[in-house]
């Protein structure tokens, strides 16, 4: 089996790939290093017969057009995201990533045994949903999709997904789509609640203060092993062509203040939480519901969410906190 994955630099793509090489597959990463970082584990995956990387623009059509035409999946994972890269380039969020999905589609036109168009899409496109009606949480996959007001730049981010979740249903391919929701581990970017925790806590001095925002605001957090097993296992079923899926962890559903006195527990440190005010534009609750995805490929979330966070702070530690290694932002 082979397989392109856009966005294979990233935090995502990167744990995608090693997930899809585990099980025997040929894995072509493209990237453009907007975001993704070449540290040594990148360094350490492009080292292995099985894989392929082309640092590309993908904005370019002809760039596009030349990555081949054999691939069994494709994985469309490149986007501006990222909450502050939004709300500083919001018309980039809703050009660009329009754009690309174009650019793949007709990629994925051109392949010549096709099994699956996976497209990201995100947990954000619920977010108007919530702020306006009574939504069920946990949040299954049939909730009706409610606009943001447009003005608002974290919109447009939405838009595109929701957008690009409309394209996948006209484009006649064999697609699934996938909505993330709240991964984390090793070599994600440090623009993210729970590494931007980790390294204040790392930081800090005994007695300080750490300062967490949205402390009451209620997320469901998902291991990066478990996501990617998920999205492998949901692409390879035939149950899931022309379908949407959450992907992951329906519980447990903790605060984020519960999370910063897990960070404490975790790194040793002796700190006082100091409440902030909420991050404008976060939703107080994102939790999926998960049946679908269990009903399709008999599959939940592994790592428990302190054992994950210990994996991670490990990782950060070592490589990036005490160590050399350049993290995404």
């Amino acid at each position: 089996m082979k397989a392109l994955i856009t966005g294979g630099a990233g935090f995502i793509g990167y744990h995608l790939a090693k997930e899809l090489l585990d099980n025997g597959y040929e894995v072509v990463l493209a990237d453009n290093f907007s975001r993704g970082v070449e540290d040594k584990f990148l360094k350490e995956l492009k080292k292995d017969a099985r894989v392929s990387f082309f640092v590309s623009d993908l904005m370019c059509r002809e760039n596009v057009m030349k990555l081949g035409e054999e691939y069994d999946y494709i994985f469309h994972l490149a986007a501006i995201i990222g909450v502050q890269n939004v709300l500083n380039h919001a018309y980039d969020a809703l050009e660009k990533n329009v754009k690309l999905l174009f650019h793949l589609v007709e990629l994925g036109h051109r392949q010549k045994h096709l099994k699956r168009f996976v497209f990201a899409s995100t947990s954000e496109i619920y977010a108007g949903t919530l702020q306006y009606y009574e939504m069920k949480i946990p949040t299954p996959e049939t909730t009706p999709l409610t606009v943001m007001p447009l003005d608002n730049p974290r919109t447009s981010y939405m838009l595109s997904k929701i957008y690009g979740e409309a394209v996948m249903n006209q484009s006649g391919l064999p697609f699934t789509i996938i909505r993330p929701h709240n991964f984390y581990g090793p070599r994600m970017g440090m623009s993210h609640v729970i590494p931007e925790l980790l390294k204040k806590a790392f930081t800090a001095k005994n007695g300080d203060k750490l300062e967490v925002f949205s402390v009451d605001h209620c997320r469901t957090f998902c291991y990066i092993s478990d996501a990617v097993k998920m999205i492998r296992l949901l692409a390879e079923s035939d149950k899931t062509l022309g379908e949407a899926y959450n992907v992951g962890n329906q519980q447990p559903e903790v605060s984020i203040l519960k999370v910063a006195e897990m960070i404490l527990e975790i790194t040793g440190k002796n700190l006082l939480i100091e409440a902030k005010p909420a991050t404008i534009g976060s939703p107080a609750r994102r939790c999926p519901e998960m049946l679908k995805v269990e009903q399709c490929i008999g599959y939940r979330g592994q790592v428990c969410l302190k054992d994950g966070i210990e994996r991670t702070y490990s990782w950060y530690k070592e490589n990036v906190f005490e160590g050399s290694e350049v993290s995404a932002k």
